[in-house]
C-alpha cells in the first residue's frame, strides 16, 4: 500500500476547524520522547493543516491484556475528555511484532487511534524516525487534500500494509533482519542501561574491594606481566560473558515462550536482556579498571614495582595490573548483586512483563 493512498474511514478535518491531536506516552522514556519532539510536531501539524491546532501530550500506561493484546479502554476514555480529537497517537515502549517483522504502527480505524512502538524505531535518529512515524499515522487517520503531505514522511525502512476482513487495520512495518535487529537496539535503549548501573551498589562494592587485592599482592603483578596483551583481554571479556551469564541464571532472567506465537517475541526480550547486562557489566569493568589503575599509581612506588616485576615501570604495567584485578573484581560483584534483596534484577531489565504480570494479578484480584 503506497504512503500517499488515505484511508476511507475518516475524512479530512475540516478547515475552518482546524485539527486537534491527542499524543499519548507511556511514563518513561516514552514519555520523555514525546516532549523532546512535543514543539516540531506541533510545527509540522501547522504544516499539514489549517489553524487552528491542538496538540495535547499526555502520560499514561498502556497496559495488556492476560492474552497479551492491547487493553484500549484508557486511552478511549481519554480522547473522550480531550474531546474526540482528530487522531490519538499512542507512544508505548512494548515491542510489537507481525508474522516476524517488527510492528512499528498500527492504526486503528474504528477506534481513530494509532499505536507506535519506541523500541521499532532503534537507537539512532530516534527523534526524527518518531516524528515521522507520528504525522505519517496522523495524515492516514485524517488526510488531508495533498497527497504530498503523506509522501513527505515516507520513509524506506518502513512500509504500509492494510488488513482487510475483521481486523481492518493499517500495519506499518519494518524489515525482518535489520528491523528486527534495530527493535533490540531499541529495547536495549528502554532498559536504560546507564541509569540502570548505578543501582547496583552492592555489586560494585563488593567488585572495588576485591579488585584492591590486585594492588597489595605483588603475586598479581608478576602474574599479569607474563600475561600477553591478547590473553589479558580475551580473560577481560571472558570475566564479562561469565558474570552476564550468571546474573542471568542466577535471577531467572531468560524466559521460554508459553506459546509458540510469542517466541519471537520472547528471543528478542531474551537478547535485549543480554545485551543490556553486558554493557552494565562492561561499564563496572572500566569504572574498576580506572579505580584500581588510579589507586595503584598512588600506593605502588615505581622503583619496588621495577624490583618485584624486573622491569620499566611503566605506565602499560600499572594498566596490567589494574585489568586483572578488575577480572577478579566483576567476579565478585556478580556474587554480591545475589546477595542485594534490595535489587529486583527483573525490574531492571524485564520492565514489559512485569507490566503485563501485574495486570493480570490485578483482574484477577478483582
Amino acid at each position: 500500500m503506497s504512503e500517499t493512498q488515505n484511508s476511507p474511514q475518516r475524512p479530512a478535518p475540516d478547515p475552518a476547524a482546524g485539527a486537534t491531536v491527542l499524543l499519548v506516552a507511556d511514563p518513561g522514556l516514552p514519555t520523555h520522547r514525546a516532549r523532546s519532539i512535543e514543539d516540531s510536531l506541533q510545527q509540522h501539524l501547522e504544516e499539514a493543516y489549517h489553524p487552528p491546532i491542538r496538540l495535547d501530550v499526555r502520560t499514561s500506561m498502556l497496559r495488556l491484556r492476560p492474552d497479551g493484546t492491547l487493553d484500549l479502554s484508557e486511552v478511549l476514555e481519554q480522547a473522550r475528555s480531550s474531546g474526540d480529537p482528530d487522531a490519538v497517537l499512542l507512544l508505548t515502549e512494548i515491542p510489537r511484532l507481525r508474522d516476524g517483522r517488527p510492528l512499528v504502527a498500527e492504526i486503528f480505524p474504528e477506534h481513530n487511534i494509532a499505536v507506535i512502538s519506541c523500541p521499532t524505531l532503534g537507537v539512532l535518529t530516534t527523534r526524527r524516525r518518531i516524528l515521522d512515524a507520528l504525522m505519517r499515522c496522523t495524515l492516514r487517520m485524517a488526510p488531508t487534500s495533498e497527497p504530498r503531505d503523506a509522501a513527505r514522511y515516507a520513509r524506506r525502512w518502513a512500509q504500509w500494509e492494510e488488513l482487510t476482513g475483521p481486523d481492518d487495520h493499517q500495519l506499518l512495518l519494518g524489515s525482518r533482519v535489520i528491523g528486527g535487529a534495530r527493535t533490540v537496539a531499541g529495547m536495549v535503549a528502554g532498559n536504560e542501561p546507564l541509569r540502570t548501573a548505578p543501582k547496583l551498589s552492592s555489586a560494585l562494592a563488593a567488585a572495588a574491594a576485591t579488585g584492591a587485592f590486585g594492588i597489595f599482592y605483588s603475586s598479581i603483578w608478576s602474574m599479569s606481566m607474563h600475561l600477553t596483551t591478547q590473553r589479558l583481554l580475551l580473560i577481560g571479556i571472558l570475566a564479562m560473558c561469565t558474570i552476564t551469564a550468571w546474573l542471568i541464571v542466577g535471577n531467572r532472567l531468560w524466559d521460554a515462550p508459553r506459546q509458540e506465537r510469542l517466541a519471537r517475541v520472547v528471543l528478542l526480550y531474551n537478547l535485549s536482556t543480554v545485551l543490556t547486562l553486558l554493557m552494565i557489566v562492561a561499564l563496572l569493568y572500566v569504572c574498576l579498571v580506572v579505580l584500581i589503575f588510579t589507586s595503584a599509581l598512588i600506593v605502588i612506588a615505581p622503583d619496588y614495582l621495577a624490583e618485584v616485576i624486573g622491569r620499566e615501570p611503566v605506565l602499560a604495567r600499572y594498566l596490567d595490573i589494574a585489568w586483572l584485578s578488575a577480572a577478579m573484581g566483576v567476579v565478585a560483584g556478580a556474587l554480591g548483586s545475589s546477595f542485594d534483596k534490595d535489587t529486583d534484577m527483573r525490574s531492571l531489565t524485564h520492565g514489559q512483563r512485569e507490566r503485563q504480570r501485574r495486570f493480570t494479578e490485578e483482574e484477577v484480584g478483582q
